[in-house]
């Protein structure tokens, strides 16, 4: 497939530019949020963690009752074909499931809906140069979205006033909390504390997402001879870290270097970032031939 300047997208069976995709307002994603999505990033033309974000989505499906459109050897030739039409070597693939279309607007979805497939695939920029000299600042918040943040949901509002919250407190982030003063993730990453040689990170649940990017920084960190341990964090426990790490599927792992106004560890990245920082960026320099290695 020859590459081209524009960006295409995958719709219901049809790749097109992506200026030509038509959505009815019928359908119940648009009406209702009523689907799930999932980010990959593909690094030197090849999905990262393909197989494991194919997973979570299944899962998301599942848990949404909602009909998974393709198989999984359907999805990675759709992806594949999708990435070809395009010139850059590394890409953000988006791809959202919702309901389908019901004309009659109803709570209650019609039993013989066929979903509504969207992909599309923009290019991956390089991450602000001021984050990882400098690090980012965050604010803890507390976590009053809905209880179902395992799955990937594309009903973002909350995750939205939360983002914006920060931004108009001066800080970068929200780091958030639940009722018992427990920390269960950042607006839209996985959040990791280290205390010495011990890097921490809140167990998974229902209140978090299971972090494609999680589990390879786990990996990456024990790489770095680092202890890795899924334990509660609290957010006298963030106060007392070393370092803060947040991490996503676009931006790898960040160093929070501010928290609540206040430094973290010397307020600077960290040694131990800047260790796991290295060794990630040779993993998506040596990708995919470094996809063989387990990711946990």
């Amino acid at each position: 497939m020859a590459k081209t300047d524009g960006q295409f997208a995958y719709l219901n069976g049809d790749f097109l530019p992506l200026e030509k995709c038509r959505i009815s307002p019928q359908d119940r994603g648009f009406l209702f949020g009523d689907g799930v999505y999932e980010v990959i990033p593909v690094f030197n033309g090849q999905p990262f963690e393909l197989d494991a974000h194919l997973d979570r989505l299944a899962q998301s499906l599942a848990q949404s009752a909602i009909l998974n459109p393709l198989t999984n050897e359907q999805w990675q030739a759709m992806l594949a074909k999708l990435i070809s039409y395009h010139p850059w070597s590394h890409q953000v693939l988006y791809l959202q499931v919702t309901r389908g279309t019901q004309m009659r607007r109803d709570h209650l979805p019609d039993e013989d809906l066929s979903p509504t497939l969207y992909a599309y695939a923009s290019e991956l920029k390089p991450v602000n140069p001021d984050w990882l000299t400098d690090g980012l600042s965050a604010i803890t918040l507390p976590d009053d979205r809905w209880q179902h943040c395992d799955i990937k949901a594309i009903t973002l509002l909350p995750n939205i006033r939360l983002k914006m919250q920060a931004r108009d407190q001066g800080a970068d982030d929200a780091i958030l909390y639940d009722g018992d003063d427990r920390i269960t993730e950042g607006t839209a990453s996985n959040v990791f504390a280290l205390f010495g040689q011990v890097l921490k990170t809140p167990p998974l649940s229902n209140h978090l997402l299971a972090g494609i990017t999680r589990t390879v920084v786990m990996r990456l960190a024990r790489d770095c001879d680092l202890s890795v341990c899924e334990t509660p964090l609290t957010r006298q426990d963030l106060k007392e870290a070393d370092e803060i790490w947040l991490t996503s599927s676009t931006k790898n792992a960040l160093p929070i270097t501010q928290l609540d106004h206040q430094p973290v560890g010397s307020g600077q990245p960290g040694p131990a970032w800047h260790a796991l920082n290295a060794r990630f960026e040779t993993l998506k320099r040596t990708w995919p031939e470094t996809s063989a290695n387990p990711t946990d």
